[in-house]
Parts: structure tokens; sequence; C-alpha cells
């Protein structure tokens, strides 16, 4: 594994680049999203007629914001899982290495809920158009754990593509898992399926707000059962944080896609 590209006198964290490339991705496909959906906002009077506005950044400056904040939530909760080596060593939080999902997921959503207002766009419409470029930037970020083998990889194997980290920030010269290439496969997988989603929904009448439930039902799903194949610690119930988080995503999902259709289904029927 390369953890550190060596560009002269710089040492480039390949996690770090690859987060960046992952940014810069997800901008592209939220760019997209708002391009085809670009009618439809400006019917709903949220967004500029093309006259009124020479150029349309709206994805790229959302990224922006809204990955400084996912990585900042992705440290603290990180550092917060473990406070008495927190309080031991403060320098902790300035570590380029250690991201939590979960964290990452809460600081995102936030700054996403702050821009829904400032843009004008109803919550459940503007998470929609970004659930797809959510998961695809995640899926791009997890190669950069694989580069650097930083211990997000799973339990020992003897399947042929198994994978040993001699050089990783966590090293190992077992054969384990390579559990960053098994996300990466299944969240492309997840994008692809909510993007369709999304079009589906551009053609028709439908609830706003499912693209969104899928995401967090299917990404939830999707990392609790990695875990299972992760060296993560176990503490509630014999559950990971990340599958405790992962109850909580699909929950949420599950429980907000049904109100969403029964709020649609009550509508159809006064109408």
């Amino acid at each position: 594994m390369i953890p550190f590209l060596h560009l002269g006198p710089l040492a480039i964290p390949t996690f770090g680049l690859m987060v960046a490339t992952g940014l810069l991705a997800a901008a592209y496909v939220l760019q997209a999203d708002f391009n085809r959906r670009r009618a439809q906002f400006q019917k709903g009077g949220y967004l500029k007629a093309d006259g009124e506005q020479s150029h349309h950044d709206e994805g790229f400056l959302i990224i922006g914001i809204a990955g400084l904040a996912g990585l900042i939530g992705a440290r603290l909760y990180h550092v917060l899982e473990s406070p008495r080596e927190l309080i031991a060593d403060p320098s902790l939080l300035m570590s380029r290495f250690g991201f939590a999902w979960f964290g990452g997921f809460i600081g995102g959503f936030v700054a996403l809920v702050i821009l829904a207002r400032r843009l004008k766009i109803p919550l459940l419409e503007f998470l929609d158009t970004c659930s797809p470029a959510a998961t695809v930037g995640y899926a791009i970020g997890r190669i950069g754990c694989l580069l650097s083998g930083d211990g997000d990889y799973g339990v020992p194997t003897t399947l042929p593509w198994g994978m040993s980290f001699p050089n990783g920030v966590v090293p190992t010269t077992e054969r384990v898992h390579p559990t960053p290439v098994y996300e990466f496969l299944i969240w492309l997988a997840i994008a692809a399926f909510l993007w369709r989603l999304g079009k589906k929904a551009l053609g028709a009448d439908r609830p706003k707000g499912e693209v969104f439930c899928a995401y967090l039902i299917l990404t939830g799903v999707a990392r609790f059962l990695i875990e299972f194949i992760r060296i993560n610690p176990r503490s509630f119930f014999g559950l990971s944080n990340a599958q405790t988080a992962s109850l909580v995503s699909i929950v949420v999902g599950v429980v907000l896609f049904w109100r969403i259709r029964s709020s649609s289904a009550l509508q159809s029927k006064s109408a």
C-alpha cells in the first residue's frame, strides 16, 4: 500500500488525496443533478432563471461547504469515541488519520440543512438531490483507506482476493478482507440506483424525500453488514459503533419513508 506519495520534499497522504478526489467527483455529480432538476427548481421558484444567472455552480459550492463540515464532524466523532485518549493527548484532534463515517454524516447533514434554507429549497427535495453525490464521494474516499492501510480493512481471510497491508498506517502481514474495495463497489451501485430513482421522480408526481430515504436505508444496511467482517471494536450488544449508527440510519429512513407515503396518500384522497 502507499500511505504517502513523495514528490521531492513533499509527502502527500493518499487518504487526503482520495478524499479530495471524492469531493470533486461528488461536486460534479451534484452539479449534474442540479442541472437536470433546474427546470423543476425554477418552476418552484427556488433558483433563478438562466437569464438571471451567468453560470451554474451550486453543486461545487454545496460540496465544498458540506464536505468540510463532514470532515470536521467525522474527526470529532472519532476522537470523542475515546475521550480518555483525547484528554491525555489533545493533539489527536489535528491528526490526519481516524475519521468516523457517522460523524461525517452528521456534520454534512447539518451543513446541508443550513444550505437548503439559504437556497430556499425544500429540505427533502434538496436532500434527494444531494444523496447520489454523497454516495459517490463516500465510495471514492474509501479508496483512500485502502491506499493508506489505515485499519479500515477486515478480518483475516483465505479468499483469493484477500490483501495484506505491511506498509500501511495500521500494518498487517495477514491476508484480510479488503473491505474498502467492497464498500467502493457497493456504494457506487447504490449511487447508480439513487440516480435512476431521482430520474424517475422527475417525470412523475412522486413524493419528495424518497431518494433520501433510500439513501439512509441502503447505505445503513450496507455498512451494517460490512461491519461484521471489519476489525472495529464491539460495544452495544456485540455491535460496533458504526453498526449502531447504521441501525439508526435504517430506522430513520424507514419511518421517514412511511410518513412521506402516508402524507402523500392523504393528500391524494383529499384531492
